[in-house]
């Protein structure tokens, strides 16, 4: 197996991220640069939008405040510094290839849940990830 450098851990925020990190954890090597990242998606707020610019404004901090302290947590169980530890805007399929590549990560770790046939059997973010990475990536089932 190849020896992972920089591994970019890709998560959303559920309880389930734990077995994602926990997955990237056990293959590791001790000095591998794990990078831990979560993209918010963008909330609609174009024309035709219902929420207002204020109420859109405090709703994407909630989110940030958010993930930052679920990713927070994950970091100190797994000595994820917080330096490594991100949080982004953006469609999550885009902003895990642009982190994967910006960062020179040669192993992309994200959940896979499987659901429903085998058209799902990835999960359509894990899915896209698998086929627009420059680099390995684990898919981990996750239950």
């Amino acid at each position: 197996m190849a020896k992972y450098e920089r591994i970019l851990v890709a998560i959303d925020i559920t309880n389930e991220s734990l077995q994602v990190v926990e997955a990237a954890a056990e293959i590791a090597p001790p000095n591998a640069q794990v990078h831990i990242l979560h993209a918010i998606e963008p909330i609609g707020s174009g024309y035709g939008s219902t929420m207002l610019p204020d109420l859109h404004a405090h709703e994407m901090a909630r989110l940030q405040e958010h993930a930052a302290a679920h990713l927070a947590r994950l970091g100190k169980t797994y000595g994820v510094p917080q330096a490594r530890q991100h949080v982004v805007h953006g469609r999550a399929i885009t902003a895990i290839h642009r982190f994967a590549e910006d960062n020179a990560c040669d192993l992309v770790v994200v959940g896979s849940h499987g659901r429903h046939g085998l058209g799902l059997l990835l999960g359509s973010t894990a899915n896209g990830v698998l086929h627009g990475a420059n680099c390995n990536v684990l898919a981990v089932r996750v239950r």
